[in-house]
């Protein structure tokens, strides 16, 4: 059972930058679609971002590109979103998510889930 945990949340002020962790259990790369979900208050868990192997696969939702970035240490079986210029609205809770099926917008398409870090971005 691949298990995944994240790390990197915070707080930070609008216009700064964090990066978000997920470390799996076992060996990720080409067997998984990598994603990162995020879900604020009251609103609909909604996928950020995807990557199956290399950063050429790499997608992102539009309100995210060019401020986020998804990537992958192989050697170290851990999965990165780089988050800059961050926004009030990108405050969430952040998910890690893998599928084996390939990668999809539908959270219900993933089979397994971290348990989420915060991020808090104040105006």
């Amino acid at each position: 059972q691949l298990q995944l945990v994240e790390s990197g949340g915070g707080s930070v002020q609008a216009g700064g930058s964090l990066r978000l962790s997920c470390a799996a259990s076992e060996y990720t790369y080409g067997r998984y679609c990598m994603a990162w979900f995020r879900q604020a208050p009251g609103k609909e868990r909604e996928m950020v971002s995807t990557i199956y192997s290399t950063s050429a696969s790499a997608y992102y939702i539009d309100s995210v590109k060019g401020r986020f970035t998804i990537s992958q240490d192989i050697a170290k079986n851990t999965l990165y979103l780089q988050m800059d210029f961050l926004k009030p609205e990108d405050t969430a809770m952040y998910y890690c998510a893998a599928s084996r099926a390939g990668c999809f917008e539908d959270k219900d398409r993933y089979d397994y889930w971290g348990q989420g870090t915060l991020v808090t971005v104040s105006s």
